[in-house]
Protein backbone atom coordinates (compact mmCIF):
# COMPACT_ATOMS: atom_id res chain seq x y z
CA UNK A 1 0.00 0.00 0.00
CA UNK A 2 1.21 3.51 -0.82
CA UNK A 3 1.89 5.49 2.34
CA UNK A 4 1.63 9.22 2.88
CA UNK A 5 5.43 9.34 3.13
CA UNK A 6 5.76 7.56 -0.22
CA UNK A 7 3.44 9.97 -1.96
CA UNK A 8 5.21 13.01 -0.56
CA UNK A 9 8.74 11.69 -1.27
CA UNK A 10 9.90 12.38 -4.84
CA UNK A 11 12.20 9.35 -5.02
CA UNK A 12 9.57 6.97 -3.72
CA UNK A 13 6.84 8.56 -5.80
CA UNK A 14 8.31 7.68 -9.19
CA UNK A 15 6.47 4.36 -9.38
CA UNK A 16 3.54 4.70 -7.00
CA UNK A 17 -0.06 3.83 -7.67
CA UNK A 18 -2.49 6.15 -9.48
CA UNK A 19 -4.17 9.00 -7.57
CA UNK A 20 -6.80 8.07 -5.03
CA UNK A 21 -10.42 9.20 -5.19
CA UNK A 22 -12.02 10.54 -2.00
CA UNK A 23 -15.81 10.42 -2.23
CA UNK A 24 -18.32 12.43 -0.22
CA UNK A 25 -18.96 9.58 2.22
CA UNK A 26 -15.23 8.98 2.71
CA UNK A 27 -14.61 12.71 3.24
CA UNK A 28 -17.32 12.80 5.90
CA UNK A 29 -15.50 10.04 7.76
CA UNK A 30 -12.20 11.92 7.69
CA UNK A 31 -13.09 15.39 9.02
CA UNK A 32 -15.61 17.16 11.20
CA UNK A 33 -16.50 20.83 11.23
CA UNK A 34 -14.68 21.16 14.54
CA UNK A 35 -11.51 19.48 13.25
CA UNK A 36 -11.43 21.63 10.11
CA UNK A 37 -12.02 24.83 12.09
CA UNK A 38 -9.10 23.92 14.35
CA UNK A 39 -6.92 23.09 11.32
CA UNK A 40 -7.66 26.42 9.63
CA UNK A 41 -7.14 28.32 12.87
CA UNK A 42 -3.70 26.76 13.33
CA UNK A 43 -2.48 26.77 9.70
CA UNK A 44 -3.86 29.94 8.09
CA UNK A 45 -1.50 32.35 9.92
CA UNK A 46 1.64 30.30 9.27
CA UNK A 47 1.04 28.63 5.92
CA UNK A 48 -1.05 31.15 3.98
CA UNK A 49 2.06 33.31 3.25
CA UNK A 50 3.64 30.29 1.52
CA UNK A 51 0.66 29.71 -0.79
CA UNK A 52 0.50 31.20 -4.27
CA UNK A 53 -3.09 31.81 -5.30
CA UNK A 54 -3.84 33.61 -8.60
CA UNK A 55 -7.15 35.37 -9.11
CA UNK A 56 -9.82 32.79 -9.79
CA UNK A 57 -11.06 32.27 -13.33
CA UNK A 58 -14.82 32.75 -13.69
CA UNK A 59 -16.60 31.96 -16.92
CA UNK A 60 -20.27 32.46 -17.72
CA UNK A 61 -21.32 29.17 -19.34
CA UNK A 62 -24.95 30.22 -19.81
CA UNK A 63 -27.11 33.17 -18.72
CA UNK A 64 -27.66 31.45 -15.36
CA UNK A 65 -24.60 29.23 -14.89
CA UNK A 66 -20.88 29.68 -14.25
CA UNK A 67 -17.62 27.73 -14.23
CA UNK A 68 -14.96 28.72 -11.70
CA UNK A 69 -11.32 27.55 -11.60
CA UNK A 70 -9.42 28.11 -8.37
CA UNK A 71 -5.70 27.12 -8.43
CA UNK A 72 -3.12 27.36 -5.65
CA UNK A 73 0.25 25.89 -4.77
CA UNK A 74 2.96 25.83 -2.12
CA UNK A 75 6.56 24.66 -2.04
CA UNK A 76 6.72 24.70 1.74
CA UNK A 77 7.92 21.39 3.26
CA UNK A 78 4.86 21.63 5.50
CA UNK A 79 2.53 21.99 2.51
CA UNK A 80 4.10 20.36 -0.59
CA UNK A 81 0.99 20.55 -2.76
CA UNK A 82 -0.48 21.99 -5.93
CA UNK A 83 -4.26 22.05 -6.01
CA UNK A 84 -7.05 23.24 -8.25
CA UNK A 85 -10.78 23.27 -7.65
CA UNK A 86 -13.17 23.17 -10.59
CA UNK A 87 -16.61 24.50 -9.64
CA UNK A 88 -19.90 24.68 -11.48
CA UNK A 89 -22.60 27.09 -10.31
CA UNK A 90 -26.14 26.24 -11.45
CA UNK A 91 -28.58 28.13 -9.19
CA UNK A 92 -31.64 26.74 -10.99
CA UNK A 93 -30.72 23.24 -9.85
CA UNK A 94 -32.85 23.78 -6.76
CA UNK A 95 -35.92 23.12 -8.91
CA UNK A 96 -34.44 19.70 -9.71
CA UNK A 97 -33.56 19.00 -6.08
CA UNK A 98 -29.87 19.09 -7.01
CA UNK A 99 -27.02 21.13 -5.49
CA UNK A 100 -26.50 24.53 -7.07
CA UNK A 101 -22.74 24.28 -6.54
CA UNK A 102 -20.81 21.17 -7.55
CA UNK A 103 -17.05 20.72 -7.60
CA UNK A 104 -14.04 18.44 -7.91
CA UNK A 105 -10.64 19.08 -6.34
CA UNK A 106 -7.36 17.81 -7.82
CA UNK A 107 -4.31 17.57 -5.55
CA UNK A 108 -0.73 17.14 -6.81
CA UNK A 109 2.71 16.77 -5.24
CA UNK A 110 4.31 20.19 -5.73
CA UNK A 111 7.86 18.76 -5.77
CA UNK A 112 7.43 16.46 -8.78
CA UNK A 113 3.95 17.27 -10.09
CA UNK A 114 2.51 13.81 -9.43
CA UNK A 115 -1.30 13.59 -9.07
CA UNK A 116 -2.13 12.48 -5.54
CA UNK A 117 -5.88 12.65 -5.13
CA UNK A 118 -9.19 13.60 -6.65
CA UNK A 119 -11.64 14.82 -4.00
CA UNK A 120 -15.39 15.25 -4.32
CA UNK A 121 -15.19 18.95 -3.61
CA UNK A 122 -18.87 19.74 -3.54
CA UNK A 123 -18.87 18.49 0.04
CA UNK A 124 -15.38 19.91 0.65
CA UNK A 125 -16.67 23.34 -0.39
CA UNK A 126 -19.59 23.08 2.03
CA UNK A 127 -17.23 22.16 4.87
CA UNK A 128 -14.63 24.84 4.19
CA UNK A 129 -17.19 27.58 3.58
CA UNK A 130 -19.07 26.81 6.78
CA UNK A 131 -15.87 26.49 8.81
CA UNK A 132 -14.52 29.84 7.62
CA UNK A 133 -17.79 31.47 8.70
CA UNK A 134 -17.74 29.72 12.06
CA UNK A 135 -14.08 30.57 12.66
CA UNK A 136 -14.88 34.24 12.07
CA UNK A 137 -17.90 33.92 14.37
CA UNK A 138 -15.63 32.55 17.08
CA UNK A 139 -13.89 35.94 17.12
CA UNK A 140 -16.80 38.23 16.23
CA UNK A 141 -20.08 36.89 17.63
CA UNK A 142 -21.00 37.31 21.29
CA UNK A 143 -20.04 34.36 23.47
CA UNK A 144 -23.49 34.47 25.06
CA UNK A 145 -25.31 34.23 21.71
CA UNK A 146 -28.46 32.13 22.08
CA UNK A 147 -30.33 32.43 18.76
CA UNK A 148 -28.98 31.54 15.33
CA UNK A 149 -31.02 32.60 12.30
CA UNK A 150 -30.18 30.63 9.15
CA UNK A 151 -31.40 32.37 5.99
CA UNK A 152 -31.52 29.84 3.18
CA UNK A 153 -32.21 26.11 3.28
CA UNK A 154 -29.96 24.83 0.52
CA UNK A 155 -27.23 22.20 0.79
CA UNK A 156 -24.81 24.57 2.54
CA UNK A 157 -27.22 25.56 5.32
CA UNK A 158 -26.86 22.41 7.52
CA UNK A 159 -23.09 22.78 7.38
CA UNK A 160 -23.28 26.41 8.45
CA UNK A 161 -25.57 25.50 11.33
CA UNK A 162 -23.32 22.66 12.53
CA UNK A 163 -20.18 24.78 12.22
CA UNK A 164 -21.66 27.79 14.03
CA UNK A 165 -22.97 25.59 16.83
CA UNK A 166 -19.53 23.99 17.24
CA UNK A 167 -18.01 27.37 18.17
CA UNK A 168 -21.07 28.72 20.01
CA UNK A 169 -22.38 25.71 22.00
CA UNK A 170 -24.53 28.08 24.09
CA UNK A 171 -26.94 28.62 21.20
CA UNK A 172 -30.34 27.33 22.33
CA UNK A 173 -32.51 28.09 19.30
CA UNK A 174 -31.97 27.81 15.55
CA UNK A 175 -34.49 29.41 13.19
CA UNK A 176 -34.36 28.41 9.52
CA UNK A 177 -35.95 30.74 6.97
CA UNK A 178 -36.34 30.03 3.29
CA UNK A 179 -38.44 31.52 0.50
CA UNK A 180 -39.96 28.05 0.16
CA UNK A 181 -41.14 27.49 3.70
CA UNK A 182 -41.53 23.74 3.27
CA UNK A 183 -37.78 23.33 2.64
CA UNK A 184 -37.04 25.19 5.86
CA UNK A 185 -39.56 23.06 7.77
CA UNK A 186 -38.08 19.78 6.50
CA UNK A 187 -34.53 20.89 7.36
CA UNK A 188 -35.52 22.04 10.85
CA UNK A 189 -37.27 18.74 11.53
CA UNK A 190 -34.33 16.70 10.26
CA UNK A 191 -31.70 18.61 12.23
CA UNK A 192 -33.75 18.52 15.43
CA UNK A 193 -33.34 14.73 15.38
CA UNK A 194 -29.53 14.81 15.19
CA UNK A 195 -27.97 13.46 18.36
CA UNK A 196 -25.58 16.41 18.73
CA UNK A 197 -28.44 18.92 18.87
CA UNK A 198 -31.01 17.37 21.19
CA UNK A 199 -30.74 20.40 23.50
CA UNK A 200 -31.26 22.87 20.65
CA UNK A 201 -34.74 24.00 19.60
CA UNK A 202 -35.20 24.17 15.82
CA UNK A 203 -37.99 26.08 14.13
CA UNK A 204 -38.72 27.33 10.63
CA UNK A 205 -40.16 30.45 8.96
CA UNK A 206 -42.98 31.08 11.47
CA UNK A 207 -43.26 34.81 10.74
CA UNK A 208 -41.90 37.33 8.27
CA UNK A 209 -38.15 37.63 7.81
CA UNK A 210 -37.94 41.17 9.20
CA UNK A 211 -39.24 39.97 12.57
CA UNK A 212 -36.86 37.00 12.60
CA UNK A 213 -33.87 39.25 11.86
CA UNK A 214 -34.72 41.28 14.97
CA UNK A 215 -34.39 38.08 17.01
CA UNK A 216 -31.07 36.74 15.74
CA UNK A 217 -27.85 36.96 17.76
CA UNK A 218 -26.03 35.31 14.86
CA UNK A 219 -27.50 35.59 11.36
CA UNK A 220 -26.00 33.44 8.63
CA UNK A 221 -27.07 33.95 4.99
CA UNK A 222 -26.47 31.41 2.24
CA UNK A 223 -28.60 32.41 -0.75
CA UNK A 224 -28.17 33.53 -4.35
CA UNK A 225 -30.36 36.58 -3.77
CA UNK A 226 -29.95 39.72 -5.82
CA UNK A 227 -32.38 41.57 -3.54
CA UNK A 228 -31.25 42.45 0.02
CA UNK A 229 -32.84 40.05 2.51
CA UNK A 230 -31.41 41.49 5.74
CA UNK A 231 -32.23 45.13 6.40
CA UNK A 232 -29.84 46.96 8.67
CA UNK A 233 -32.63 48.75 10.51
CA UNK A 234 -33.81 45.37 11.83
CA UNK A 235 -30.46 44.30 13.31
CA UNK A 236 -30.44 44.43 17.08
CA UNK A 237 -27.43 45.63 19.02
CA UNK A 238 -24.76 42.94 19.37
CA UNK A 239 -25.76 40.92 16.30
CA UNK A 240 -23.16 39.14 14.18
CA UNK A 241 -24.09 38.99 10.48
CA UNK A 242 -22.45 36.27 8.37
CA UNK A 243 -22.80 36.76 4.59
CA UNK A 244 -21.89 33.75 2.48
CA UNK A 245 -23.96 33.63 -0.68
CA UNK A 246 -22.82 36.42 -2.99
CA UNK A 247 -19.71 36.14 -5.12
CA UNK A 248 -20.47 38.60 -7.92
CA UNK A 249 -21.48 42.25 -8.02
CA UNK A 250 -25.15 41.67 -8.85
CA UNK A 251 -25.72 39.54 -5.74
CA UNK A 252 -26.46 40.92 -2.30
CA UNK A 253 -27.91 39.48 0.91
CA UNK A 254 -28.10 42.67 2.98
CA UNK A 255 -28.73 46.34 2.35
CA UNK A 256 -26.42 49.34 2.71
CA UNK A 257 -27.71 50.11 6.20
CA UNK A 258 -26.48 46.75 7.50
CA UNK A 259 -23.03 47.52 6.10
CA UNK A 260 -23.12 51.06 7.50
CA UNK A 261 -24.11 49.91 11.00
CA UNK A 262 -21.69 47.00 11.18
CA UNK A 263 -17.97 46.69 11.68
CA UNK A 264 -17.09 44.78 8.54
CA UNK A 265 -14.54 41.98 8.15
CA UNK A 266 -13.81 39.83 5.08
CA UNK A 267 -12.30 36.39 4.54
CA UNK A 268 -9.78 37.82 2.07
CA UNK A 269 -9.29 40.91 -0.06
CA UNK A 270 -11.06 39.38 -3.07
CA UNK A 271 -14.32 40.16 -1.26
CA UNK A 272 -13.65 43.86 -1.84
CA UNK A 273 -14.11 43.43 -5.60
CA UNK A 274 -16.43 40.40 -5.78
CA UNK A 275 -19.06 40.79 -3.05
CA UNK A 276 -22.11 42.70 -4.27
CA UNK A 277 -22.89 44.02 -0.79
CA UNK A 278 -19.45 45.65 -0.50
CA UNK A 279 -18.93 46.77 -4.10
CA UNK A 280 -22.27 48.57 -4.05
CA UNK A 281 -21.57 50.13 -0.66
CA UNK A 282 -18.21 51.44 -1.92
CA UNK A 283 -19.80 52.88 -5.07
CA UNK A 284 -22.51 54.66 -3.09
CA UNK A 285 -20.09 56.04 -0.50
CA UNK A 286 -21.60 54.09 2.41
CA UNK A 287 -18.12 53.00 3.49
CA UNK A 288 -14.65 53.04 1.97
CA UNK A 289 -12.25 50.14 1.48
CA UNK A 290 -10.07 51.66 4.20
CA UNK A 291 -12.95 51.22 6.65
CA UNK A 292 -12.97 47.42 6.27
CA UNK A 293 -11.82 46.33 9.72
CA UNK A 294 -9.68 43.36 8.69
CA UNK A 295 -9.56 39.83 7.31
CA UNK A 296 -9.74 36.34 8.78
CA UNK A 297 -5.98 35.84 9.13
CA UNK A 298 -5.73 39.16 10.95
CA UNK A 299 -8.49 38.08 13.33
CA UNK A 300 -6.71 34.81 14.12
CA UNK A 301 -3.37 36.57 14.63
CA UNK A 302 -4.98 39.23 16.83
CA UNK A 303 -3.81 42.07 14.60
CA UNK A 304 -7.22 43.72 14.80
CA UNK A 305 -9.56 43.96 17.79
CA UNK A 306 -12.31 41.39 17.47
CA UNK A 307 -15.61 42.34 19.08
CA UNK A 308 -15.24 45.67 20.89
CA UNK A 309 -18.42 45.49 22.98
CA UNK A 310 -21.57 43.47 23.52
CA UNK A 311 -23.52 46.18 21.66
CA UNK A 312 -21.40 46.27 18.52
CA UNK A 313 -22.82 44.87 15.27
CA UNK A 314 -20.25 42.83 13.34
CA UNK A 315 -20.40 41.72 9.71
CA UNK A 316 -18.30 39.00 8.06
CA UNK A 317 -18.38 38.66 4.28
CA UNK A 318 -16.75 35.64 2.64
CA UNK A 319 -16.30 34.82 -1.03
CA UNK A 320 -14.02 31.80 -0.65
CA UNK A 321 -10.39 31.35 -1.56
CA UNK A 322 -8.08 28.80 -3.12
CA UNK A 323 -5.85 29.14 -0.03
CA UNK A 324 -8.53 27.69 2.22
CA UNK A 325 -9.33 25.05 -0.40
CA UNK A 326 -5.72 23.86 -0.39
CA UNK A 327 -5.50 23.74 3.41
CA UNK A 328 -8.83 21.88 3.61
CA UNK A 329 -7.73 19.39 0.95
CA UNK A 330 -4.49 18.92 2.89
CA UNK A 331 -6.39 17.86 6.01
CA UNK A 332 -8.65 15.49 4.06
CA UNK A 333 -5.80 13.89 2.12
CA UNK A 334 -3.40 13.51 5.04
CA UNK A 335 -6.14 12.08 7.27
CA UNK A 336 -6.96 9.62 4.49
CA UNK A 337 -3.35 8.49 4.26
CA UNK A 338 -3.13 8.10 8.04
CA UNK A 339 -6.33 6.06 8.09
CA UNK A 340 -4.89 3.34 5.87
CA UNK A 341 -8.03 3.14 3.74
Amino acid sequence: MTTKEDQLNPAASAAVTPPIFISTSTLQSLITHKSLIHHLQSTLPTLSPTIHSPIRHAHQTSPSSSLLLMPSWSLSPSLPYVGIKLVTYYPNNSTLNLPGVQAIYMLFNSLIGQPLASIDATELTYYRTACVSALASFYLSREDSETLLMIGAGSLAPHLIRAHLSVRPGVKKVIIWNRTGEKARIMAEKMSNESDFLEVRFQSNGCNLEELVKEGDIISCATNSEIPLVKGVDLKAGTHLDLVGSFKNSMKECDDEAIRRGRVFVDNEAALTEAGELVGAFERGIITKDEIAGDLVGLIKGEKPKRKSSEEITVFKSVGSAVVDLLSAQLVYENYMKSGQ
